[in-house]
């Protein structure tokens, strides 16, 4: 393994092995932002991305997810293993409006120039292909299936306007709603219905009153999906859709428990019939690991960017439940935007620009940056070998 003051050279390699691959990597971002695909879809994405990292030298492992648009893959045999995840899933009618082609090109790329050097620095390079991050999470199913469970560090980083590191983002879980009454004449006989609008309603004016007491920066977002037919028939079903996010997961508990209770009041006051369905996953706060993000943002300067510290939540993340096994970074990467916002389609034109291309290379440069730090740096290394060997 190289020594410390090596840094510089190994740079000049990392930055060399992005040279090489440079419009291959531009190619895969723009392949994948022409052909978007919905959460649990990505299979054109996934089968780029294998194939690129193929040419590259990488080999798919031999046990593999269930998920079928996730994979995952290798190279080298050292000590330390690092894993770069790669999402690629797009948003419904609005395409890459998240920037997630810019992702995965990203760590594609960071993983192929490591790669060139995973001798040197006595490492492992370790590809997840993590499909459903705007619906599911499914980082977390493959972080419940092991998957990283011989990861050492794992990183990525976001599509964004500008360059950060050290953001948080909120913890987040959605339910489905549904609230079962009695059909029945709204004129001739109301008093024979159960009116499982009366339910919706209830709870939406409990919700609404509760949130003077939930925690502090806590967000709770509802619609009616239906509640009736016509309006001559007292409801007998009514569903719904929440969606609660706290700046942790120990305060989404408390969430979870206050919106659980004024749902009861509903079915309660009406006597309807109260059904819950959790949607997907529980996305867990972000915690990113500080050396790996301060050597992310010096290697980042060497390319002439300055990434700013900010701590303030951005959305939500299933790589906050993967920080919280593993340390990991989650910075953003920045391009001009002009004033478009993520998830809108604004954004999604923005992301095969001139500067988007070049946002990826220099991503890939920090990130693979901060490993060469981590992986040279003794005090780090062992740090981080011992997560799995203590």
């Amino acid at each position: 393994m190289k020594k410390s003051t090596e840094i510089p050279i190994l740079m000049k390699l990392i930055d060399g092995a992005l040279k090489n691959s440079n419009r291959d990597v531009v190619t895969l971002s723009h392949q994948i932002h022409e052909n978007p695909e919905m959460s649990g879809e990505e299979f054109f994405a996934r089968q780029s991305t294998i194939r690129l990292l193929d040419r590259y030298g990488f080999n798919l492992d031999a046990t593999q997810p269930e998920a079928p648009t996730a994979f995952s893959m290798r190279k080298g045999t050292g000590q330390l293993v690092v894993t770069l995840c790669v999402e690629y899933d797009a948003l419904p009618n609005i395409g890459h409006a998240c920037g997630h082609n810019v992702n995965a090109a990203a760590s594609v790329a960071a993983a192929i120039a490591l790669s060139t050097i995973c001798d040197e620095l006595d490492i492992t390079v370790h590809v997840l292909g993590t499909p459903a991050e705007e619906s599911h999470g499914g980082k977390i199913d493959l972080l419940n299936d092991g998957f990283f469970s011989t990861s050492h560090l794992a990183m990525m980083v976001h599509a964004s306007g500008q360059d950060t590191i050290g953001n948080s983002s909120l913890a987040l879980n959605a339910w489905d709603i549904t609230y079962r009454g009695k059909a029945a004449h709204a004129a001739a006989a109301p008093e024979l219905g159960t009116n499982a609008l009366d339910a919706a309603n209830i709870a939406q004016h409990a919700i609404a009153l509760a949130r003077q007491q939930l925690p502090m920066k806590s967000i709770i977002s509802l619609i009616v999906m239906q509640a009736g037919h016509s309006v001559n028939v007292i409801p007998d079903e009514s569903t719904l859709r929440i969606e609660m996010r706290a700046p942790n997961i120990d305060q989404l508990t408390v969430i979870n428990q206050k919106v659980r209770n004024c749902l009861t009041a509903g079915a309660i006051a009406s006597g309807c019939q109260l059904h819950i369905q959790e949607r997907g996953n529980t996305f867990a706060e972000l915690r990113q690991d500080s050396f790996l993000s301060s050597a992310y943002a010096t290697a980042l300067s060497e390319r002439g960017r300055q990434a700013v510290f900010d701590s303030t939540p951005v959305a939500s993340t299933d790589m906050g439940n993967v920080s919280l096994a593993v340390p990991s970074i989650h910075p953003m990467i920045g391009y001009d935007v002009q004033t478009a916002s993520h998830h809108s389609k604004e954004f999604a034109l923005y992301g095969t620009t001139a500067q988007a291309d070049t946002a990826i290379i220099d991503a890939a440069y920090a990130l693979a940056g901060a490993v060469v730090r981590a992986a040279t740096d003794t005090h780090q290394r062992t740090r981080l070998l011992e997560r799995i060997e203590s």
